[in-house]
């Protein structure tokens, strides 16, 4: 169980990026989104030890994650939004050089834990392989690799499938769903709801540095049952339906635009129809404007 309780956090020059985060997370894939500029970038690094929260209290198994740094480390894997590697070096040669910084010394048992990890990852067939050579996807499921050393209780995970093709974000889903374990939290960053729709059993929503929203998918769909509509209008009639409606989102279809609308109060008008909810729409429910779906 991963526990955050009162999180703040404040950057020079007043901007708080955090507000009294709490969140209460079980074993499995646990979905944490956000746009850009939400918070959860600071949020991950602080549970990294990376970073100082200015109040608040994190606590994985009962340890303190604030108070006792070097405890909460031997817990950890971590694979940031920016993973940096060393390009001229061999798979194997990478997740050797971060298992020794994990204080795996003996030579035999890290030659054994860099084979096993390799395998895990399906990266065994590219270990002599120069990293500077792999893909996105096979970055980031080395990226995982050395996540997993020292079998720890938390794993974090930030924005790992950006700019992956959709093969290798279907890969890096497997490979996700495989590791969350019945005593391993992992924590997945991200901006794409697909990510958390397909792997998550839980989710929070953050926006502004606060915790709008904490479900599972099927709960939050249930939330949204008979209230989103949809319809196709003109361009021009966009900025006054937005006047007038609650609108979750927009995207353009046939040369008009197809609007989404959150109305609890019946159908909204002649142009819209009842749409079945989806994780997207419970997303843009809660980002796109200062309301709840509760």
């Amino acid at each position: 169980m991963l526990e955050i309780r009162g999180l703040k956090k404040t950057y020079p020059g007043g901007i708080e990026a955090l507000k009294g985060v709490s969140l209460k997370v079980s074993p499995g894939v646990f979905g944490l989104l956000g746009p850009n500029g939400a918070g959860k970038t600071t949020l991950m690094k602080i549970l990294a030890t990376l970073l100082e929260p200015d109040e608040g209290h994190i606590a994985v198994g009962g340890v303190d994650f604030v108070g006792r740094k070097m405890a909460a480390r031997r817990m950890l894997g971590y694979l940031p939004q920016e993973f940096g590697l060393y390009p001229s070096l061999t798979a194997e040669q990478t997740l050797a050089y971060f298992a020794r910084l994990k204080g795996v010394a003996d030579g035999r048992e890290r030659a054994l834990l860099v084979g096993a990890l390799l395998e895990r990852v399906n990266l065994a067939h590219a270990r002599r392989q120069t990293v500077g050579g792999f893909s996105g996807g096979m970055r980031q499921r080395l990226g995982i690799a050395q996540a997993l050393i020292g079998q720890p209780r938390l794993i974090i995970v930030d924005e790992p499938t950006a700019g992956l093709d959709p093969e290798e974000r279907n890969r890096f889903h497997n490979l996700l769903s495989e590791i969350a374990g019945d005593d391993t939290v992992v924590l997945l960053s991200t901006h794409i709801v697909s990510d958390v729709s397909t792997l998550c059993g839980a989710l929070a929503v953050m926006r502004r540095g606060e915790i709008v929203a904490s479900d599972t998918p099927r709960a939050a769909l249930e939330r949204l049952a008979g209230a989103v509509w949809e319809g196709a209008v003109p361009r021009e009639q966009l900025a006054a339906l937005k006047g007038r409606l609650d609108v979750m989102s927009t995207s353009l279809f046939e040369g008009r635009v197809r609007v989404k609308v959150l109305s609890r109060a019946g159908r909204p008008g002649e142009e819209f129809v009842l749409a079945t909810p989806t994780l997207e729409d419970y997303y843009f429910s809660l980002i796109s404007h200062a309301g709840s779906v509760n």
